[in-house]
């Protein structure tokens, strides 16, 4: 089955990051869904924001790409770094940083025929030598997943695709020694393309896209309306409080950008659309795909949703929202009639 649409960073030329800037910041060329992450260069001094994996504008099995490219926020310089070691581009990766070192895990590839494989490898990248290693495999390959960091030492992999389905499982990665643990299982139907974000020991998962019902044997997906909040047991980093949320303002959405802010104590969520979409950007039910323009978030201190205005330029298709002084960030992302974008937006929220 044919589930994303992914188009490769290449490179990136950055508004500044001034009060006053006017300038429009924009990718070399249109982009989505590919793996972001930011990391510090300390030897530099020059905070990094770096793109892995993707898909060419072709948006076809020969354009996954495997590059990858790094944009200094303080020079608003972007050069290409050495791609992402192994023989195939992959598509919906996931990237985290663990004491200042990128984690990529997975993503799937695609061949000719169209059929996906969900890789293991989990390479992680420093930003100063700028070398890949690979150290370690998932115990279950998934892509399409959520990366959550928890005391600057775990990654969370909740949900996600596995080759042929959705899974349900926590996989946690301890970065000290490179062991897996298994943590209490999700407890919502299993999703693919959900966004997420993680505050202390707090996490929230939104929406993405579950199985609705099996006909014939075979299996129908829709959106996920399904929202949780998790909390960590600080004695025990493999347990995990689920509790079922209400729906949060808006639509359910798929694909939407997320990312925890422990200075606003929130979990922000921008973008996405709320009909599920191939890799063409056409909706599973043949409906042409759009972008939804709400952003919301859910404040842990007053523990409900709160809507934080609109996007002024709505855009779905996306793997993460990057943080840096206090800003929000989206690096491309699909707009309106599938039209994929080279803008990187700064994302307004109101108060």
């Amino acid at each position: 089955m044919n589930r994303k649409l992914i188009v490769f960073l290449a490179s990136l030329t950055f508004l500044s990051s001034c009060e006053d800037s006017t300038k429009k910041a924009q990718l070399t060329m249109p982009i989505s869904n590919n793996a972001v992450a930011m990391a510090y260069n300390k030897i530099d001094q020059e905070y990094l924001l770096y793109s892995f994996n993707g898909l060419g504008a072709n948006k076809d099995w020969k354009a996954v790409k495997s590059d990858a490219f790094s944009f200094n926020l303080l020079t608003n310089q972007s050069k290409q770094i050495q791609p992402v070691p192994g023989s195939n581009g992959r598509l919906a990766s996931i990237a985290a940083t663990v004491n200042n070192q990128i984690y990529i895990f997975g993503g799937y590839t695609v061949a000719e025929d169209h059929s996906e494989i969900s890789t293991p490898e989990v390479y992680r990248f420093d930003p100063i030598s700028e070398e890949y290693k690979l150290i370690t495999k998932m115990p279950t390959p998934v892509d399409d997943s959520v990366a959550l960091v928890y005391l600057d030492r775990f990654i969370y992999l909740i949900s996600g695709w596995h080759n042929d389905g959705n899974v349900s499982l926590v996989q946690i990665l301890d970065t000290k020694d490179m062991s897996w643990y298994q943590g209490t299982p999700y407890p919502g139907a299993p999703v693919f393309g959900h966004a997420a974000g993680i505050v202390n020991n707090q996490m929230i998962i939104s929406d993405g896209v579950k199985v609705l019902n099996i006909v014939d044997g075979k299996r129908h997906y829709g959106i996920s309306d399904d929202n949780y909040l998790g909390k960590i047991n600080p004695n025990d980093f493999t347990q995990i409080e689920w509790t079922k949320l209400t729906m949060h303002p808006g639509k359910a959405r798929y694909r939407m950008a997320s990312t925890g802010s422990k200075t606003l104590n929130k979990v922000i969520f921008v973008g996405g659309s709320d009909n599920p979409y191939n890799f063409n950007g056409i909706g599973y039910n043949g409906t042409p795909s759009e972008p939804n323009d709400l952003i919301f978030a859910y404040d842990f201190t007053a523990n409900n949703w709160q809507e934080l205005g609109i996007q002024k330029t709505p855009s779905m298709d996306h793997r993460g929202l990057l943080e840096f002084n206090d800003k929000f960030y989206i690096l491309g992302g699909i707009l309106s009639k599938q039209k994929t974008t080279n803008k990187i937006q700064e994302i307004q929220l109101e108060n």
